[in-house]
């Protein structure tokens, strides 16, 4: 038996875990990778996962992390089955349609800028058709019941407390007449979560692919984090400015708008500050929950069962067309605008953060985690100015980091479940997760329950055979190509001394032009020296 990782392994994007076992070959999960240039590169890369190979797939819930990639898969030969609850199907339809709208207007966008270049076209990493072909390839399965999607293997769903629908996966694979039991627990929840019913258990299992997302923090509570949140609005209201939420349109903007209505029932809302909910996503996923209570926290299924809907408030404005969305920026005075994505590296929220992030008085509220390379992570991490739509838009609005809203389970949460495992040699993978977190999250695991702890790369290779060393293989260079600075640097020293060599042409040229190319070498150095800063 064997499993191949495939992405979220040191990282918090991409989940996909590759098993292949007696002639069978299947993954759970099929997420995006989304980060920096290189890490977004992997989504392109298909032949990895070899879709036209690939029986089924096991997804654990609705976000694009763990199955934004489906539709890639589908366009280059996988016609099986993915396996998935109601609600996450019903969230899948309208979130693999609207990823395949952003993927297709991005490729427009990029066509645009390079025909004014002379540049090659580029294909959209997936398009809508590819989005709809998925569908009937979704099989729906309930929690707690078993079902066999090939010979030897045995599934069962677990409520994973994270979002609507989400689950965690039971899996017993029998090879060679011995039977061994895998648990993946996809993205846990924390118990108490404004939405969704707290995580259920597993009790044992050979392997464990735990996440580690928190594994290095835990959270506020909910009482801190709506008072951060009150703050936040009072302080933006009583400057006349806006207060931009960055949140995904699936669990997290449905909590921030709970979050809100209980401010206003408390009296803790300005009465004459708008909401805006600048998501079309998000209004259309607001829909679907309102279908499932069943899969909801009690009182949100009593509230919406006596007609009190927790998703509405007063002075609530969904914003569905482009033009609706300029027009909040237009707008005057304060407001609240609850818009995707979540990390600030796609969608309508990044027009609103050139639109405010520069002003004094304005709030950005983080409700969410930010992967490492994502502008909103850069935010969060202090900088100065960031670049946004090709324009550096300087960072002075007052920067609000609200981690009670996490639908992930925090450090001492993640140890909580874990301990309800049996001390029988099970061997525990971390994945999902950077590596300060994963590396905190091992060494507690090691000391406080003795379970051996492996810590996978990117597309490293592991045999599993209970009772004996787990062997790995890794391709290095694929996974992780080397950086050859000595080369870099000295490029750019040679570029630099033939631009020394020509400044004599340069005083040659108009007063004007010579403006212009000095102010380009500024820009240079600028960059310069954001670089050396960071090293």
């Amino acid at each position: 038996m064997k499993i191949k990782f495939l992405g979220a392994a040191k990282t918090v994007t991409g989940s996909c875990y590759m098993l292949e076992s007696g002639g069978t070959r299947f993954a759970v999960d099929c997420g995006l990778h989304q980060g920096n240039r290189e890490i977004e590169a992997r989504n392109i890369d298909y032949t990895v996962y070899q879709p036209g190979k690939i029986d089924f797939f096991l997804i654990t819930h609705a976000h694009m992390d763990h199955s934004g990639l489906l539709p890639r898969m589908a366009s280059h030969g996988f016609s099986g089955k993915v396996y998935c609850t109601a609600p996450t199907k019903d969230l899948l339809w309208l979130m693999l349609q609207d990823s395949a709208h952003i993927q297709e207007m991005e490729a427009e966008w990029a066509n645009r800028k390079n025909a004014r270049r002379g540049g090659k076209p580029v294909e959209p990493l997936y398009t809508q058709a590819d989005a709809t072909a998925v569908m009937p390839m979704m099989k729906v399965i309930a929690y707690n019941e078993p079902f066999e999607p090939a010979p030897g293997i045995k599934v069962v769903y677990r409520d994973a407390g994270h979002i609507l629908g989400s689950a965690f996966i039971e899996l017993w694979i029998t090879e060679n007449g011995t039977t061994n039991k895998l648990v993946f627990s996809g993205d846990l929840g924390r118990p108490d979560q404004l939405l969704i019913k707290d995580p259920t258990f597993a009790e044992e299992a050979n392997y464990l692919f735990l996440e580690s997302t928190y594994g290095d923090r835990d959270h506020k509570d909910e009482g801190s984090s709506l008072d951060e949140l009150a703050e936040a609005i009072s302080y933006s209201y009583a400057h006349g400015e806006k207060v931009i939420i960055p949140a995904f349109a699936v669990e997290r903007t449905q909590e921030v708008l709970y979050s809100l209505h209980k401010l206003s029932k408390a009296g803790r809302l300005p009465k004459d500050m708008p909401v805006y909910v600048d998501s079309p996503l998000a209004i259309r996923a607001t829909e679907v929950f309102r279908q499932h209570p069943e899969y909801m926290d009690t009182d949100i299924s009593k509230l919406l069962n006596t007609g009190d809907d927790p998703f509405n408030l007063p002075n609530l404005r969904f914003t569905l067309t482009a033009d609706e969305s300029r027009s909040i920026n237009s707008s005057q005075g304060p407001g609240v605008i609850i818009s995707a994505s979540g990390m600030c590296n796609a969608g309508r929220v990044k027009h609103h953060l050139r639109h405010n992030l520069w002003r004094k008085g304005a709030s950005v509220v983080f409700v969410g985690y930010q992967g490492q390379g994502t502008p909103g992570r850069k935010i969060v991490d202090g900088a100065k100015s960031i670049r946004i739509l090709g324009e550096d838009v300087q960072v002075a609005a007052k920067v609000w980091t609200i981690g009670g809203f996490s639908a992930h389970a925090g450090q001492s949460q993640i140890l909580e479940w874990l301990r309800h495992f049996k001390k029988n040699g099970m061997e525990v993978f971390l994945i999902h997760g950077e590596n300060g977190a994963i590396n905190t999250l091992a060494e507690l695991v090691r000391s406080r329950y003795g379970f051996t702890v492996h810590t996978p790369e990117y597309l490293e290779e592991c045999t599993l055979k209970p009772g004996a060393l787990t062997s790995v293989t890794l391709d290095t260079e694929r996974a992780m190509p080397r950086v050859d600075w000595n080369f870099l640097l000295s490029d750019t020293e040679a570029k630099f001394a033939v631009l020394k060599q020509r400044l004599d042409k340069a005083d040659g040229k108009p007063w004007v032009d010579q403006v212009e190319l000095r102010d380009r070498l500024l820009e240079v150095n600028k960059d310069l020296m954001e670089i050396i800063s960071q090293m």
